[in-house]
Formats: C-alpha cells, structure tokens, sequence
C-alpha cells in the first residue's frame, strides 16, 4: 500500500532562514542600495576635497586659582573654577575681539576668525583646549597662539579688576574707623584719670581691632597670586592636512553610503505591500508554493507547453503536476480549481491546460472545464477535435453519437454546460477532454447548476481527474460558488502584482466557501504588462477579448459556437479545428 504524502500548510521556518529570506528580499532593491553608496561616494569626494587644505592646530592651557597659599594641598581648584564657564568665555566676542587687535583682523574677517576656534576640556582635567583651523598651517598656529593669549589676558584682567574692587571696598570700610580712632586717640591724651578715660580707652582697643581686622583683609588681597594660568603646549605649524585623504573619504562615503542604502531598502521592505519571496507567499496563503513558471522572452508564452523547443516550461508544468499527484488531499477526490488573484487569466488558463496535459501524460483520465464564462476562449486557442457528449447529457434519443439524434437548439442563458466536449490534442503528452465556456446571462445559475455538479462528479470514476479555470477570485465571485464542489483551489499570480492582503483574502474566502488552497504557482510579469494592479484599479477585471482579425490569418479564429437554426453544426468537424502544436496565448 503506497500512503501518499501530505505537505504542510505552511512551511515553518527557523530565524536563519529568516533572516536569510529578508537579507535576500533586500537585494531586490539594487536601485535603493546602489543610490545610497552613490550618495555616499559623493559626501566622501566632497570631504576629501575641502579637507584637503585644512590645517588645524592647538594649544593647552591649564588654568589656575588666586591663592596665597600654592603648595596648600586643601585648595580644590576644581572648586575654585568654574570649567564650563571658562570655555564659554573663551569662545566669546570679546576674546575674539582682543585676538582682532593683536593679529590685525579687520571687522569684515572677524567672523572668520571667531569661526575657526574650537574650545574643548579634556575630562577629569583643569585645562582648556584651544584648537583652530585654517588653509595655512602658520596661520593656524599664530592665530591659536594669539586667541590663548588675548584669554589668558582677559582672565588676569578680571582677576586684577575683582581683587582691586574688593581692597577699594575693604579701605572704604576701614576709613571711617581710621578717622575715629584717631579722634579718640587725642581725646583720651587730654583726658583726666578716672572712669571716663578708662571708657574711652577700652573703645579705642575695640577700634583699633577692626582696623586691624580691615588691614588684614588687604593685606591678603595684596599679597594673592592672581596668574590665571599657563600654557603648557604652545601651538606649532602642523606639517600635514588635518583631513582624512581622498581614499579614506571615499572609503568611509563608500560604507556609509551602503549602511543608508540598506536602511532605505529595508524600510522599502517593510513598507513594500508585494510579496517579494516565495516564503511571502507561502505565509500568506499557509500553503506551498508548487512551482515558478520561467520567463518566457518570446511574448506570452505558449498555452500548450507541449512540443516547445525550450522544455523547462513544460518540466516545470510536470512538477507541479507531480507535487500535487502526492499530495493526499489532491489524490483523494481528484479535484483541481485553478484561479488568479485579479485582473488577467492567461497565465491560469495555461497552468490549468498543462497540468491536465500532464495529468494525461501519467495516464489520467482527464476532463477539462472551462468555467470562466466571462472570456471563454480555450476552445478557439487550443488543438481541439469533437468528442462524445458526457454520460449525463445523453439522452435516449441521442444514442449514436455526437451527431445523431434532435437538432441541437440555440444556446440560451441556462444551457451551459450543454454536452458539448471536445478533445485537445496535447501531443506526444496524448490527448484530454474540454468542456468549452460560454457567454451566458446568469453566471451564478450556470455554475451552481445540477449539470455543472454532474461534470464536477467525473473525477469520482477511477482514474479520472477534473481541473476547472475559473475567473479571478477578487474580481468575480464564480470561483467561490466553485469551491464547495472542487475543494482543491491552485493560485496562480505574479509576486510582484498582488499584495500579501490578496494572498489573505484570498485564504480566508475560500476557506470560509469549505476550500483548501493546495498550493501556489508563481509567473514572472508578462511581456509588456505593467507591474502594479493594472490601468483600470486593483478591482478591475480583465477586458473582455476583441473580435478578431479577418486580415490576421495567423490568428486563431474562435469556434462558431452559434450557427443557423437551419443548419446543424458539429464542433471539432475539421472547419474550425485550429491545426497547430502550439498556440500562443491572447489576452483574457
């Protein structure tokens, strides 16, 4: 007993792959990726070219607090100094102003001057970093040596200013006291000896204390150590451009570029509503993907992949035909219902009439239905030749053939299917029946009618199989009234023309109708056809096919289904039987 194999739904897959399957999603992109190290290449040229005659040179300086006292180990000059405030002094006008003076800068280079500076503090440290930058390199030096000079003399000049305003303000306290003490001195020496002499000598030892106090103060001030710091790096010419060189900036544009590249495609990526892998796919419908038809660069591609000189279109065709032969829940009721997300069919109609050519090659018996009854044009573009009618559709007075028995009468709304069958001729693969479409008024009563349900049924004989090519799904809903009789459903779409929201939806009616999607054949965009959803909006369905040509004799003429009511016609009688191998496919 052979047990056939059921797929899973869903392939599941691990973080690697993953990552792996988005990393490759990314390379899509090549247009994004190559723009971002193109704009890269660019900031780096543009980098190296105004750096190349940048010169940039420094000076330290450490700073220092007033004290009597330098070698007193208690004295925190951290505490003292304000770091934060210094550099913003040092990057002010009035620095810049007094380096004007020394260097000679006029008012309309001031700017320039200022510009050029940079004032930095080294963590953990009292020293104040000036670094500036010009096109000389003696230039950058004098002109760093003379900013930390014109600092250094503004700080010793708001030193001096503050220490001489305190020493005003202690002698103008001390002053007064001065003056009274000695108005006291000379009257206590003419003073007698007593009480009151006694009063006012202790008064002027109290007088004599403050101004003390007071001379002391000055004292101090006077004695301070105000240097407000030195340099410990004087500035030199540098001997090399400070900039990073032609080829580093072009390296480093050439990987920053790439890194904005990557971003840019990766939020194309994530904001990209296609499905960009087979794995989106295969998520979106919780179904595999059976097969990718190659690219066909002759224009359409053939219906019939039978006879072709390239084989790698109908082998592909085999595939598909073979996963789904192994497949338990195809095997067991041999139903297939082929459709397209939206807009055009062709591509369905060609995976549906080669995979009942495949179907036939394994030995099947296999009836195939057309029932897209919008643009029925199989029977006009395949080898086709009349056969008997199925057994449903014979009646006692039609015993002895196709053409035995009544006339048949005009084709109305609800005579479809109405017996006819006619045999394609798939080549050496051999040969399966068509149940051919056709225009009816009432699409819905045609398809959910008891012959439709007899038709279907024929895949319930021994080794017979049933593929039916319905209309888009998204656009008409003829493939959903379909599903609860043919639970088997094949998508067939362009990744790049459909939305993952398509896929889902997709999923969710036809599971909702009692279907399971089996599994996803995906094409390449057809020659000529826009990606996107198509001219006329993501809803709107194929254009019906035009009459053909008479002046065209290479195109396939359609069957003349309707004929006199006087005259009895036979399809597949040899006058409308289309004598080729291989027929290209028209627009649906």
């Amino acid at each position: 007993m052979i047990e056939a194999n059921r797929p899973a739904a869903a392939p599941a897959e691990d973080e690697p792959d993953l990552l792996r399957d988005q990393f490759r999603q990314l390379l899509r992109y090549r247009r994004l990726i190559g723009a971002g190290i193109g704009v890269g290449l660019l900031g780096g040229v543009y980098l190296g070219i105004s750096t190349a005659d940048t010169y940039v040179a420094t000076t330290d300086v450490v700073l220092r607090a007033p004290t009597d006292d330098p070698f007193n180990p208690s004295l925190a000059p951290d505490k003292a100094i304000n770091i934060g405030s210094e550099r913003q002094v040092a990057l002010s006008s009035s620095i810049a102003n007094e380096a004007a003076k020394k260097l000679g800068v006029g008012p309309s280079g001031f700017a320039a001057l200022r510009g050029g500076l940079q004032v930095t503090n080294p963590p953990q440290s009292m020293v104040l970093r000036f670094t500036y930058t010009a096109s000389s390199p003696k230039e950058a030096a004098r002109r760093a040596n003379a900013m930390t000079e014109a600092y250094l003399l503004k700080r010793q000049e708001a030193l001096d200013a503050t220490r001489d305003k305190m020493v005003k303000g202690y002698k103008d306290q001390r002053d007064p006291i001065a003056k009274q003490l000695d108005e006291l001195t000379k009257e206590i020496a003419r003073m007698p000896a007593g009480a009151p002499r006694d009063a006012a000598t202790s008064t002027k030892t109290d007088l004599q204390s403050e101004v003390g106090g007071y001379n002391t103060k000055i004292t101090k001030l006077e004695t301070l150590d105000m240097t407000p710091g030195r340099v410990t790096s004087a500035a030199t010419p540098p001997s090399s451009p400070d900039g990073p060189g032609i080829p580093m900036s072009l390296a480093l544009g050439a990987a920053v570029g790439l890194a904005l590249g990557l971003l840019a495609a990766w939020v194309r990526l994530v904001f990209d509503p296609a499905p960009r892998s087979e794995g989106d796919v295969a998520r979106a419908l919780r179904a595999p993907v059976l097969g990718y038809l190659p690219r066909d660069k002759t224009g359409g591609g053939p219906l019939l992949a039978a006879g072709e000189a390239d084989p790698r279109l109908a082998e592909e065709y085999r595939s598909v035909a073979f996963r789904l032969a192994y497949d338990s829940r195809f095997a067991d009721r041999r139903r297939l219902l082929v459709v397209a997300p939206r807009g055009s069919s062709e591509t369905a109609a060609a995976v549906a009439v080669n995979l009942g050519a495949s179907f036939a090659e394994t030995g099947k018996d296999v009836l195939l239905i057309e029932a897209d009854l919008r643009t029925p044009v199989l029977a006009s573009q395949l080898p086709t030749d009349a056969g008997g009618r199925p057994r449903w559709s014979r009646t006692s007075g039609d015993a002895g053939g196709p053409g035995a028995g009544k006339q048949p009468a005009k084709h109305s709304d609800t005579e479809w299917p109405d017996g006819r069958q006619l045999v394609v001729d798939a080549g050496e693969s051999g040969a399966f029946d068509l149940i051919p479409g056709q225009r009816v008024r009432n699409v819905a009563r045609a398809l959910t009618s008891p012959r439709t349900t007899r038709l279907i049924s024929e895949a319930d004989s021994p080794n017979s199989t049933v593929v039916v090519l319905a209309p888009p799904v998204l656009s008409y809903a003829d493939a959903l009234a379909l599903v609860d009789r043919v639970d088997g459903v094949l998508v067939v779409c362009d990744p790049r023309a459909v939305h993952r929201t398509d896929l889902q939806r997709i999923r969710e009616l036809i599971s909702g109708a009692g279907g399971t999607v089996l599994g996803a054949v995906l094409h390449a965009p057809l020659p000529g056809e826009k990606r996107g959803r198509g001219k006329g909006g993501p809803d709107a369905p194929a254009p019906p096919p035009s009459a053909p040509s008479s002046t065209t004799p290479s195109s396939p003429q359609p069957i003349p289904y309707e004929v006199a009511e006087n005259e009895q016609h036979i399809p597949g009688d040899g006058t409308d039987t289309v004598a080729l191998r291989t027929v290209r496919t028209g627009r649906r």
